[in-house]
């Protein structure tokens, strides 16, 4: 009988799920899939390590089946699919920890009463990685499961990266830089010694291109410096994300255009970005193929916008040894690469169009200063590896 971790990653109307095999050192992935379309036409597909279909099924249009169905399902299919294997562990992405969490947590009623008070923080995220938890502690409850969090890779970064020019009272309140996808980057760096021991040690910026878009500064493999801020609403602009948006911005759609709080949540998480500035949509492919003036529009801002935020990073780093692309957009669009590296030339990043061209993992010419470099991310393996670490320790892993 081998042992088995699942990982689950809930968003507002998805449920993508990994199993992985424990046995020996390595982490073996035997299935992966999602549930998808939640609320509104509800689908569940299923494949195994070799990406056939070994689970399928569809609710058709108008049921509801939220995530509490969707886990239903999931548990039901893999007790189908039971023989061999030993569920011993559930690893959730939870997309905020705050301050207080910076490493992996054991699941408990206390921690998850704990954080749902980062739910303001993240009201689009937070609410939806916690449901799966609290399904599972009712259907499951002898199942250990773990909190892996996006922020807490940052939690490295100095106090002066993570602050805010505002009043101590509302900084001791959290308003503070938190930064995200620290899962992503954290794979990233705990693979980056063999794909590059240089840009391992040294100053490396990760750029995780994707519908949701981030950049890291990192040293030595510890995050110094993120676009991402308060909220995963800052930064760069993303499909539907805004991105860095000047304050005064805010206060003249509510004076002039009388918005609500919920109106401009709206605007500023799913009606701008990649989307709003096109008017076509918020998948870099379409856009890319797209003749129209506005879809050009799109891309030349979010281009824009990734070559000030390098130059920033840089100069929070003191230098630049490495630039390293993952993510969707990041691992598969080579004409978004050779566009963002050429705008780097200046920091001395010679750019080999062919090696781009070919997939290469090394996308930079022999002997240029500035590596460029194409590395897979797997935030699923990370969660993986963290469940199976906290499981197998003496005592939970809990934050200081």
């Amino acid at each position: 009988m081998t042992d088995v971790i699942l990982v689950l990653n809930a968003g507002s109307s998805s449920i993508k799920f990994s199993l992985f095999a424990t046995a020996g050192e390595d982490l073996k992935l035997v299935a992966r899939g999602q549930a998808e379309g939640l609320y509104t036409a509800p689908r569940f597909v299923a494949k195994d390590d070799a990406g056939a279909v070994v689970g399928e099924r569809t609710w058709g249009d108008g049921v509801a089946l939220g995530h509490e169905g969707a886990l239903d399902h999931l548990v039901e299919f893999l007790r189908s699919r039971s023989e061999g294997y030993k569920l011993v562990g559930a690893g959730h992405r939870v997309v905020h920890g705050g301050r207080e969490y910076s490493q992996p947590a054991r699941v408990s009623e206390q921690l998850l009463t704990a954080l749902e008070k980062y739910i303001p923080l993240a009201p689009l995220h937070q609410p939806h990685n916690l449901a799966p938890i609290r399904v599972l502690m009712t259907r499951a409850p002898e199942l250990p499961q773990v909190a892996c969090f996006d922020t807490a890779f940052h939690r490295a970064q100095p106090p002066v990266a993570q602050a805010f020019a505002l009043p101590k009272s509302i900084t001791d309140r959290g308003v503070v830089r938190y930064g995200f996808h620290g899962l992503s980057y954290e794979y990233i760096a705990s693979v980056l010694p063999k794909v590059d021991p240089v840009a391992a040690a040294g100053r490396t910026v990760v750029l995780h291109l994707g519908n949701g878009s981030s950049m890291c500064g990192m040293s030595a493999g510890r995050s110094m410096a993120s676009t991402m801020g308060f909220t995963a609403v800052d930064g760069l602009p993303m499909g539907t994300r805004c991105g860095n948006l000047d304050p005064g911005v805010i206060l003249y759609l509510m004076d002039e255009l009388k918005m609500d709080v919920r109106a401009i949540e709206k605007l500023i998480y799913q009606q701008s970005g990649l989307l709003g500035v096109s008017g076509i949509s918020s998948d870099m492919r379409v856009l890319l193929e797209s003749r129209e003036a506005s879809a050009k529009a799109a891309i030349d801002l979010y281009v824009y916008r990734i070559g000030r935020e390098l130059g920033s990073l840089a100069a929070a780093l003191g230098g630049l040894d490495a630039v390293v692309f993952t993510a969707g957009i990041g691992e598969n669009s080579a004409e978004l690469r050779a566009r963002i590296c050429a705008d780097a030339a200046w920091l001395g990043l010679e750019f080999d169009a062919e090696a781009n061209r070919g997939k290469s993992q090394r996308i930079s010419r022999a002997g240029s200063r500035v590596s460029a470099l194409v590395v897979p991310t797997n935030e699923e393996l990370m969660i993986a590896r963290h469940t199976r670490a906290v499981l197998t320790a003496r005592a939970p892993a809990r934050a200081p």
